[in-house]
C-alpha cells in the first residue's frame, strides 16, 4: 500500500504533464487578436 501512495502521485503529474504537450501538438494555433483592446473593452476604462 505505501508503494502505491508513493508511485501514483508522481504518475498522475507525468499524465497530466504528457496530456499537456498533447493538446499543444494536436490543436491549431489559437488565431492572433486584431482588435485593438480599446474596442474590446468599450469605454470600460474610461
Amino acid at each position: 500500500m505505501a508503494v502505491l501512495a508513493v508511485l501514483i502521485p508522481p504518475l498522475m503529474l507525468g499524465v497530466i504533464l504528457m496530456l499537456g504537450r498533447y493538446e499543444d501538438v494536436v490543436l491549431p494555433p489559437a488565431p492572433p487578436e486584431t482588435d485593438p483592446p480599446e474596442t474590446r473593452w468599450g469605454s470600460l476604462g474610461r
